[in-house]
């Protein structure tokens, strides 16, 4: 079974940037792709970032150009990098591991949140403006 843990997380000024990271340990990790969400105060969960496992990366619109997914399979590790934070990317950010085995994947597919089958609990960013 695999669990995931975020760290990086913290209140920063507009402008700023973060780092997020998820670790996860057990099995079956990089043989798939993965996913942050994120939930702002008040809203649902929405998609932010997708990797494959062969590397291709999608991103939503409202972060395209100043968010950057990356993993590093050996360390079992995806992370996030935030710059030019706004206060509208204030929420809870969540890293996800997808239910297929597959190297590749499409962005309507890791876009949907049906498409994860494991979650972290969640690290807390906040941009202060």
């Amino acid at each position: 079974q695999v669990q995931l843990v975020e760290s990086g997380g913290g209140l920063v000024q507009a402008g700023g940037s973060l780092r997020l990271s998820c670790v996860a340990s057990g099995r079956a990790f990089s043989d798939r792709a993965l996913g942050w969400f994120r939930q702002p105060p008040g809203k649902e969960r929405e998609f932010v970032a997708g990797i494959e496992r062969a590397g291709g990366t999608y991103y939503a619109d409202s972060v395209k150009g100043r968010f950057t997914i990356s993993r590093d399979n050996a360390k079992n590790t995806v992370s996030l990098q935030m710059n030019s934070l706004n206060p509208e990317d204030t929420a809870i950010y969540f890293c996800a591991r997808t239910r297929r085995v597959a190297f590749y994947a499409t962005y309507d597919y890791l876009s949907n949140q049906e498409s994860y089958d494991t979650w972290g609990q969640g690290t807390q960013v906040t941009v202060s403006s």
